[in-house]
């Protein structure tokens, strides 16, 4: 823990080598363990992370003054340069961040400033930009595309901006059913303030727990209720943007044709344009009924037709997934049987309904109708609940296998319907190609995590034998897969975001004037480059 070291402020939730806190923490069962040593050659032994009291960070490049006019602005005791302060700041929590966490010598920020109002931000932005000092916006620091990593550019310095005292409900309005949230506020306490109201955000990425409502806007993040309730940028109907150049207060109904949309410049721009401090969000009243059903399909090919059919209907469940035949295999999905050989087979689909009794109980029975139509069978709701309750807990298994030898990442995409296939093994066979390469076997796993009427997201989980160099094996692997992903038609990303791991593929997707058009804004609000450098822009 980042505790045991001198430090100042509030630290972040989660631990700064690892994903989560250390009370959630889980360990191998000897099922995963036996399926480690079978499927990969994988048998330990644990790789430990240095204590923190022996990591070692370079000094920091923010000097006395620098500080001094910090503490002007948020007050002394919301600025530090402690090494305690700045290595919890240091990144985000990806399969590299966290192998690089196990290096002795790190890279953090420099110092990590606390504003505590749009007036404060703007004027720490202001002295950043005169004293040539980047600036990297943090909420809870759950990137897993290198959005948070310490990077200078043309700067002398790097400070983490820590919205952490962001943290109200600024207004509820109840006839329109719109919150006004701070940006730093957690999924959890959104969920918490709205929920003493009788509402709720409804938003729930894997990372809700710990990532902030100004990191969902940025990231233009999907949670896994989006099917039904929409991805995060569908909810937004209001932002306020600190920039160097002036803050902006955008939206003021859920639709405009007052020109282009400058809401949707912002929803998902890193923190490279502007500092988001406020969003106004549509709210939705506590559900009276939640119908949960898990099925089982005799293959992926006849689940993707079941949900495609759903997704074109005119109703939708709040959460459909499917899992391909890999991943229903050992149980990813319902993480507490991982490997204990009771699979139900084929593959699994969850389902949730979300709503009034007589509304969920309607949708549930034309969905029955339309997967039973496909070859559907039901499972009951056991699996589907077995889901849910252990639907955050996925990244913590991620950290026992790396402690165990094996490496395990994520990759998502989205593509049309008529594609979904293509990009699927397009992927997959660029991951077990690329590893095979370097001398590991791997598992893949794939499974549909949200759906919309014309498109799909496709999300991959690979488990591997780790490498002497891992870091860089991960490199080329995930540079093979990014260019699967690309060469197939596919979105780059669907909601982990660009940061600095996707940039290199943004102008395939958006072309050279979309990229000069993006360089255009960043140049218009930011000139002098200061926001979060080496991320989203080529």
């Amino acid at each position: 823990m980042a505790d045991d070291i001198a430090h100042r402020l509030p630290l972040p939730t989660m631990r700064w080598n690892a994903w989560g806190v250390a009370a959630d923490q889980t360990h191998l069962s000897e099922g995963i363990k036996g399926l480690l040593a079978a499927a990969l050659g994988v048998a330990g032994p644990p790789s430990a992370s240095p204590a923190p009291d022996s990591v070692r960070l370079a000094d920091s490049l923010v000097g006395e003054a620098d500080l001094a006019a910090f503490a002007e602005i948020v007050g002394a005791e919301h600025v530090s340069a402690e090494p305690g302060d700045r290595l919890p700041r240091a990144g985000g929590k990806s399969t590299p961040d966290l192998l690089r966490r196990k290096q002795e010598e790190q890279d953090a920020p420099d110092a990590v400033v606390l504003p505590g109002d749009e007036g404060e931000v703007a004027a720490v932005l202001a002295y950043c930009e005169e004293a040539g000092i980047a600036v990297v916006p943090f909420g809870g620091g759950t990137s897993v595309v290198g959005g948070l990593d310490p990077v200078r550019g043309g700067s002398r310095a790097v400070v983490a901006l820590d919205l952490r005292r962001f943290d109200k409900l600024v207004a509820l309005d109840e006839v329109s059913q719109l919150a006004t949230l701070q940006a730093g506020l957690t999924g959890p306490q959104a969920e918490e303030l709205l929920g003493g109201r009788g509402y709720r955000l409804g938003h729930y990425p894997q990372s809700f727990q710990f990532a902030t409502i100004g990191g969902f806007a940025a990231a233009r993040s999907s949670g896994q209720a989006s099917s039904g309730h929409g991805r995060f940028d569908e909810m937004v109907v209001g932002l306020t943007v600190v920039a160097p150049r002036g803050t902006l207060v955008l939206g003021r109904a859920q639709k405009s044709a007052a020109g282009p949309d400058l809401r949707q410049v912002f929803l998902g721009s890193e923190g490279v344009f502007g500092v988001i401090t406020e969003v106004v969000v549509r709210v939705r009243p506590k559900p009276a009924s939640v119908r949960r059903q898990a099925w089982r399909f005799p293959d992926f090919a006849s689940g993707q037709t079941a949900l495609r059919v759903v997704a074109q209907s005119g109703f939708r469940p709040t959460t459909m997934r499917l899992s391909d035949e890999m991943e229903t295999g050992v149980n990813l999905a319902t993480t507490a049987k991982i490997g204990d050989g009771d699979s139900p087979g084929g593959a699994l689909s969850v389902t949730t309904f979300e709503g009034p009794e007589d509304e969920t109980a309607a949708f549930a029975e034309l969905t029955a109708t339309a997967f039973r139509a496909a070859g559907g069978t039901e499972l009951g709701p056991a699996l589907a609940d077995s889901w849910d309750a252990g639907r955050y807990s996925a990244p913590y298994l991620r950290d026992a296998l790396l402690e165990a030898g094996a490496g395990c990442e994520t990759l998502e995409t989205a593509a049309i319907w008529s594609k979904v296939d293509e990009v699927k093994a397009a992927v997959t066979g660029a991951l077990l190609e690329a590893l095979a390469a370097s001398g590991s076997k791997a598992l893949v796993m794939c499974h549909i995590s949200h759906v919309y009427p014309t498109s799909a997201s496709l999300y991959f989980t690979v488990v591997y034998a780790m490498g002497a160099d891992p870091i860089a094996q991960w490199a080329e692997v995930k540079r093979a897969a990014s260019q699967a992903i690309v060469d197939s038609g596919a979105t780059i990303s669907h909601h982990h975001g660009v940061g600095a791991d996707h940039r290199a593929w943004l102008a395939d997707e958006d072309g050279e004037a979309g990229v000069a058009m993006l360089r255009a804004v960043k140049s218009a609000l930011d000139p002098n480059g200061i926001l979060n450098p080496g991320k989203l822009i080529p």
